[in-house]
């Protein structure tokens, strides 16, 4: 897409050349009566008088002719009322059409000329001997002169209004990595309002967005307070309440102190877009160590990371209780491989699957599958915490057909160092 400080500039460019080229054109095509000095009559009547009379021999009006010829160095043709040429000196004369002929200048394919038609019905065409540059062309030229001046000096102006937008434009794309970015106000027109105006909104966003956060943390701690108590009671409840309604409050207070926890994590994961901790992790030693809570064995080969041990275990245990859940009867695999200067793990198994047109939805906070709502499984919170984490360690997540049935989730992370 074509620069905004490109359209403006050749914008008052397009401006200039259409008026230079139409008042070219109107000075072009004016009517030559109009620009005909009234001086040409008298010269007329001057002209007839240095002249022989028209009953005067040919001879006679031929040195005539040449005289004027001499002392005015212009190119001279006489003739007569009819147009049949009685005399002439210099150059031969440009065809001559009495008919259409009238006192006053004329442009010609070998210069301007003027006519005079004498008192007696002559009429006597004169042409410069020494050909000079057509006043049309001066006058072009001086409005391109203005022209160019104009450019020139309107090019500074309008570019210095496309960098000032390409700053703008630029601290927008910031905003959109970091709240706090900001842009400077330059000047105090139109785009400088709009400068502060962005920066207003911006810091009303920033002020939400932290609110939200604050609110969401502290909404999660808070909760963790009656959730031990309820869990206390539950205790207490066990000898009085049958197995099926402690196990089934049990996994109530699990499923939720799990929620709250995933909500902080997610809270803390967007306050902190940048990872505040690295260190050296054995991906597969760490898959392998979640893998045994399930009584499972990771394969592949050892693949080390740079990042967060805690976040990259969390990770890896949300992807096995996902596919622990989703799973069935059939196995779950874990594998580690190294692609390419890339950490690769893998989790499939063998459920129902994720169908094609919900396998990016699946990453978003809160969403779950139809067949997941209607089992009340899961809060939605895992998977994107599993893409959150991913991002931050400088890779991805994905979800995967498995051949026979299934899903399969691909996790990749740059290897340490490269």
């Amino acid at each position: 897409m074509q620069r905004l400080y490109l359209q403006f500039y050749l914008t008052i460019l397009m401006v200039l050349a259409v008026f230079v080229g139409s008042a070219a054109m109107l000075w072009w095509f004016a009517e030559d009566a109009a620009r005909t000095p009234q001086y040409l009559d008298v010269a007329a009547d001057l002209t007839g008088a240095l002249l022989p009379d028209a009953d005067e021999p040919v001879a006679e009006q031929q040195k005539a002719v040449e005289a004027l010829h001499r002392k005015l160095s212009f190119d001279l043709a006489l003739y007569r009322p009819n147009g049949a040429i009685i005399a002439m000196a210099g150059k031969p004369p440009p065809r001559f059409d009495a008919a259409r002929a009238r006192t006053g200048w004329r442009r010609n394919p070998g210069g301007p000329n003027f006519t005079l038609q004498l008192p007696d019905g002559r009429w006597l065409v004169a042409r410069q001997v020494h050909e000079r540059t057509s006043p049309t062309f001066w006058i072009t030229a001086f409005l391109v002169l203005v022209a160019l001046a104009v450019a020139v000096g309107a090019y500074p102006v309008v570019r210095g209004l496309g960098r000032r937008l390409e700053r703008l434009k630029a601290g927008v794309e910031r905003f959109g990595d970091n709240l706090g970015a900001r842009v400077k106000v330059e000047g105090h027109d139109e785009v400088a309002a709009l400068a502060a105006s962005f920066n207003r909104s911006a810091q009303r966003i920033e002020e939400l967005v932290v609110a939200h956060r604050l609110l969401l943390a502290n909404c999660s701690h808070e909760l963790r307070t009656p959730l031990a108590r309820i869990a206390v009671a539950a205790s207490l409840l066990s000898d009085a309440a049958d197995t099926k309604t402690q196990a089934s409050l049990k996994h109530d207070i699990a499923e939720l102190d799990q929620l709250i926890d995933e909500i902080l994590l997610a809270s803390r994961l967007d306050a902190q877009p940048i990872l505040d901790r690295h260190e050296p992790v054995d991906l597969l030693a760490l898959a392998a160590e979640e893998a045994a809570h399930y009584d499972l064995e990771a394969a592949g080969t050892p693949v080390t990371v740079s990042g967060d041990r805690l976040l990259l275990r969390r990770l890896i245990r949300n992807l096995l209780e996902n596919a622990r859940r989703y799973a069935g009867d059939g196995p779950i695999s874990i594998a580690v491989t190294g692609e390419g200067g890339r950490a690769v793990l893998e989790v499939a198994d063998h459920g129902p699957g994720v169908p094609a047109s919900e396998r990016e939805r699946i990453f978003e906070p809160f969403y779950r599958l139809e067949q997941t709502r209607e089992n009340g499984r899961g809060s939605g919170l895992g998977l994107a915490l599993v893409r959150q984490i991913a991002r931050r360690h400088g890779g991805e997540a994905v979800c995967l057909a498995t051949e026979g049935g299934g899903s399969r989730f691909r996790i990749d992370l740059p290897i340490a160092g490269r």
